[in-house]
């Protein structure tokens, strides 16, 4: 059963043309899926001509569960997307002028007790590699995604996975984070923990709006705001400015007869995006596509359009942030 769906025939209703062209952008966070089933079909090219529409210069890929090793031990399998990832960078190089993969983060079982030697493979198989996304997302209501393997909410407390985790530390590595919004605190006592590790959240940590949650978004958005703010007294953590499409938030863009405009956009999701920016500070925060997913419910062009007029407050050097520098630095791109 697929989570989101992609109707190409749906988005193309929307003729929005995309708005200050000239800034540079850096998009920290889009995926590749080839296998999966619960995912639409994206491909490199796909991906070029979705961002062809702003001035994308490069990339980074989260991982997504695509290219792993079918033997070899099971915890060493996941090695493979980072093989697979170096494969489709290779191919984008060849075209210099397009948008290129600057980074990519890929995954591990953080509580296995070969951690070190799966990170170090990781390493080895790819220059573009920068650390692992283990994903925690897990609540009690049945409508939301829960990762395999977690039963519990609180992932970032298990002793396998900080000891884990203290190996990312020592390897130099990063740690992008995906949960619910009830588990921000969970990641706020890890981030305390280890404050050497640096860690980005994706996806603003995902307001729920479905399940439970639905018809309580003030009291949501409360919680949200009060642990958010929290987290961001942890100066090794950035976050991730996107991610809001996604079915568990509630917006439902994609129920509407025609896709929304960026004006729409903005006047559903300002608030949050300016709470955050307001907490972390632009230096600390990047605008995400989150793409094929999020585009379930809108173009790319909306998107980017969206997160211009969200930006228009700012100075030129914290909008450069926003788009462009942050992510820079936190992945070390060039």
């Amino acid at each position: 059963m697929s989570i989101v769906e992609v109707r190409e025939d749906w988005l193309a209703q929307s003729h929005e043309a995309a708005i200050e062209t000239a800034r540079p952008i850096i998009d920290p966070h889009h995926h590749f899926f080839v296998q999966a089933t619960q995912f639409p079909h994206y491909s490199l090219e796909q991906l070029w001509a979705d961002i062809g529409s702003h001035k994308v210069t490069q990339t980074v890929y989260l991982q997504c569960w695509e290219g792993h090793w079918q033997d070899g031990p099971e915890e060493m399998r996941c090695v493979g997307e980072t093989e697979w990832v170096d494969g489709i960078a290779a191919r984008a190089r060849q075209q210099p002028s397009a948008p290129q993969i600057g980074a990519m983060m890929g995954t591990a079982e953080l509580r296995h007790p070969r951690t070190r030697e799966v990170l170090e493979a990781h390493c080895a198989t790819s220059k573009l590699f920068r650390g692992i996304r283990q994903i925690a997302a897990w609540d009690t209501s049945d409508v939301l995604f829960i990762m395999e393997g977690v039963t519990h909410p609180n992932l970032y407390s298990e002793a396998e996975f900080r000891a884990g985790f203290a190996v990312l530390g020592e390897l130099g590595l990063r740690f992008d984070a995906w949960h619910y919004h009830p588990q921000t605190p969970y990641l706020t006592a890890l981030a305390r923990t280890f404050p050497g590790v640096p860690i980005v959240l994706d996806h603003l940590g995902t307001p729920v709006g479905t399940g439970q949650y639905a018809g309580h978004e003030e009291e949501v958005y409360r919680i949200w705001a009060r642990d958010l703010a929290e987290l961001a007294t942890c100066e090794n953590v950035m976050i991730k400015l996107g991610g809001m499409t996604m079915p568990w938030n509630g917006f439902h863009f994609d129920q509407a007869a025609v896709p929304p405009s960026s004006d729409m956009v903005v006047a559903k999701w300002e608030r949050y995006f300016h709470h955050a920016i307001d907490c972390f500070g632009p230096a600390r925060c990047m605008f995400e596509s989150n793409f094929p997913v999020d585009k379930c419910g809108l173009t790319y062009a909306v998107l980017w359009n969206a997160f211009k007029k969200m930006a228009a407050r700012y100075s030129a050097a914290e909008k450069d942030e926003l788009f462009r520098g942050a992510a820079a630095r936190f992945y070390g791109l060039d």
